[in-house]
């Protein structure tokens, strides 16, 4: 394998999805095991640091480079095979391997293992199983099925110092608050977990702790600082025989909060709750004015201030008419209109709805591209923060509150089913920016207060890292650096990713 000195022909990899640039002195394209360990003894040698990538789709700068080596797994995309375990079938892969490719491989094992999906649904086809894995990535269907961390039975992962770990759910357990690690060659390492508790929310912030805990849960999710993960082992799921979903259209956004409520506890076959404002759609309906490739989305009708879209998963029709009957029952207890529903039952219907709902953040995209023409150091504003079920209300309530006192623009769509969702404030100058970032720091602290998360799905990274200490104080992040040390005492990998260099 070469290691390239970084040049301008490789200026792509100085940049992920935050729009955060950074600068490295080297680059390399791995393509196996053995080619990684090659490049950590490179780095050691030259007392570089390393920067994992994989597709660059982040959002929170995690694969930014701050000097040193760019380590991109992209190469490294082979499925490498399925297995039997029990009932549930194990799907072992390459760290570099896209979701898109992913889906097709979990299609290609049809005929043998009949149909399965990959449950956590992230929303990017372009974001590598790597990646994936080393934020806890989770999408729309995280509400029924939970994240990524929840459907990893195993990894290979290549310590700082050219060491393997392989690891099995179950085989290497914590003692309380400590995990001796056990490599490969026999050699342990003793890791003090921190002693911070998590919140009981949709989580991506920090390493997970928890007495007793699965080592596998701790390098899931650890935004590339423990070590370099060069397989994962997948647990897939059997596929439902019904998917259905369906848009319900809604005169206020108070429906829409009362409308989650009633669904969360009427509905149990639910595989989302996905949430759009009248800011979002207001950016949708403008961009379509103006794009002729967005114009087969469907239009809203006037008068929608909120829009929730719910997917079913039953195994039989009965099952899915029955839960439809429920969603039903709820529009109606909460004052919508039934006849003012989108609906869909196969599987071209469904693929509209999402074709809906992933241009509204790329409509978002393009009208911050087009304002950056004018003031290039503004960006979008996208939180990541998730409450408990009780705060919902109370959360949407300071999210409007603040936008409303500084006269932001805003689009909030997500996740509402797990009280997430992302307020994306949309800044038209400099002043909205300065003013957005402040707006946005005051929030992470109160969501804190309420006991939530401050990522719930695209991690930590390096933009997040002042939200992780607000978080969890001080003292947790210097168990997290201890955490840190005991396996890459040289902070080799990763610098800048849940802390600050």
């Amino acid at each position: 394998m070469r290691i390239y000195p970084f040049t301008e022909e490789y200026a792509l990899y100085l940049r992920d999805e935050s729009r955060s640039v950074g600068e490295a002195a080297w680059i390399c394209f791995p393509a196996c095991e053995e080619d990684v360990r090659e490049a950590l003894a490179f780095a050691r040698e030259k007392n570089l640091c390393v920067t994992t990538q994989g597709g660059r789709t982040g959002l929170a700068a995690g694969c930014v480079p701050h000097g040193g080596l760019v380590l991109n797994l992209s190469r490294m995309d082979r499925v490498l095979g399925a297995e039997r375990e029990g009932d549930a079938v194990l799907l072992r892969t390459q760290p570099g391997v896209l979701l898109t490719n992913l889906r097709k491989a979990v299609a290609a094992l049809q005929p043998e293992y009949g149909a399965l999906f990959f449950p956590p649904d992230p929303t990017e086809t372009t974001a590598s199983i790597g990646g994936m894995t080393a934020c806890n990535a989770s999408g729309a269907r995280t509400y029924r099925y939970g994240a990524v961390r929840r459907h990893v039975e195993g990894l290979r992962v290549i310590l700082a110092d050219g060491r393997s770990v392989t690891l099995r759910r179950g085989e290497q357990m914590a003692s309380g608050r400590c995990l001796r690690l056990r490599c490969d060659d026999g050699s342990r390492v003793f890791l003090p977990l921190p002693s911070y508790r998590m919140p009981s929310v949709k989580n991506a912030s920090g390493y997970f702790v928890k007495y007793g805990m699965d080592a596998v849960d701790l390098f899931a999710g650890s935004d590339g600082t423990l070590g370099v993960i060069t397989e994962i082992l997948l647990r897939l799921m059997t596929l439902p025989a019904q998917i259905w979903e369906c848009g319900l259209l809604l005169k206020t956004e108070a429906q829409a909060l009362e409308l989650t409520d009633a669904l969360r506890r009427s509905c149990p076959r639910l595989a989302s709750i996905e949430f759009f404002d009248a800011g979002a759609l207001r950016v949708l309906k403008d961009r379509k004015a103006k794009d002729a490739s967005l114009r087969a989305i469907a239009d809203v009708p006037d008068g929608v201030q909120a829009l929730l879209f719910v997917e079913i998963h039953a195994d039989s029709k009965e099952e899915a008419f029955g839960e439809l009957e429920r969603v039903t029952a709820c529009l109606k207890d909460c004052g919508g209109d039934p006849d003012r529903t989108w609906f869909g039952w196969n599987a071209a219907q469904t693929a509209r709805f999402k074709e809906f709902r992933h241009a509204v953040p790329e409509s978002v995209n393009m009208l911050i591209d087009e304002r950056r023409k004018t003031h290039p150091q503004i960006t979008k504003l996208g939180t990541d923060m998730s409450v408990e079920d009780k705060d919902l209300k109370r959360v949407f309530a300071m999210y409007r509150e603040g936008l409303a006192e500084l006269g932001l623009q805003s689009a909030i769509w997500g996740h509402i089913g797990n009280n997430h969702v992302h307020v994306n404030i949309l800044p038209r100058d400099p002043d909205d920016y300065r003013r957005g970032k402040e707006l946005y720091a005051a929030w992470a602290q109160r969501v804190t207060d309420m006991g939530g998360a401050v990522s719930a799905e695209h991690g930590v990274g390096k933009l997040k890292a002042s939200f992780l200490e607000t978080m969890y104080g001080p003292r947790a992040i210097g168990e997290m650096r201890a955490l840190k040390q005991a396996l890459d005492p040289r902070g080799m990998l990763n610098p800048g990713n849940l802390f600050f260099i």
